[in-house]
């Protein structure tokens, strides 16, 4: 079982994943300079490449549509409005996350609640490689992200954020708020309820 270009593969998850190559780190940082500049062209673009990342983290943790969408522009704003805090020391869109992860527990704060059980179909906005294997991609991806749904909310933002966002352990961290060795342990945790849920999935199969 594995899930392609819609999220990360069980060995992903198991095992590690791929750095963020340096050219997108430098094009993060020219196009944030840009935004600091009031560079509303720039600001666009770099709406386009995080917003849906922010708001799937968002959805992670909000699971209500119309504060989540609430949440995103109230994250983008800050975004736009405090461009020139950013001092390159991490990746921007650790930056970025810290921000939507602060939202998100204000949001959750005043909708009284976090619902974690609401059964709603996840927006993906990735196409499958072809229509051949369409359905097998929606399949294995939905599966994976049934997985993780079902981990305990500490254990399943760090691995979102991990294998989602492709951030390390200290911009995790950061994030959440925690030493870094509690994002170690959570995941170890994750990882292996998480191989046991894949080990009961392909027993079934």
């Amino acid at each position: 079982m594995h899930a392609g270009a819609n999220g990360p593969t069980v060995g992903q998850l198991m095992h590690g994943k791929a750095p963020m190559q340096p050219s997108a780190l430098e094009d993060d940082l020219n196009l944030i300079r840009r935004v600091v500049g009031r560079d509303r062209q720039a600001f666009e673009t770099l709406y386009h490449r995080y917003s849906p990342a922010v708001y799937r983290y968002l959805w992670k943790l909000i699971r209500q549509r119309e504060i989540v969408e609430e949440a995103l522009n109230d994250v983008m704003m800050v975004v736009w409005e405090t461009a020139s805090r950013f001092n390159g020391t991490s990746r921007l869109s650790t930056w970025i996350l810290g921000i939507a992860h602060n939202k998100a527990l204000k949001a959750g704060a005043r909708s009284a609640r976090f619902d974690r059980d609401l059964q709603q179909a996840e927006p993906s906005g990735v196409e499958s490689s072809g229509p051949e294997d369409a359905w097998a991609h929606r399949e294995l991806a939905s599966g994976v992200a049934r997985a993780i749904d079902s981990l305990p909310p500490e254990q399943g933002v760090v691995v979102e954020l991990t294998f989602y966002h492709d951030l390390s352990y200290a911009e995790i961290a950061k994030i959440v708020g925690c030493p870094v060795n509690t994002v170690k342990t959570r995941m170890f945790h994750a990882r292996r309820r998480l191989a046991s849920v894949f080990a009961a999935e392909s027993q079934r199969s």
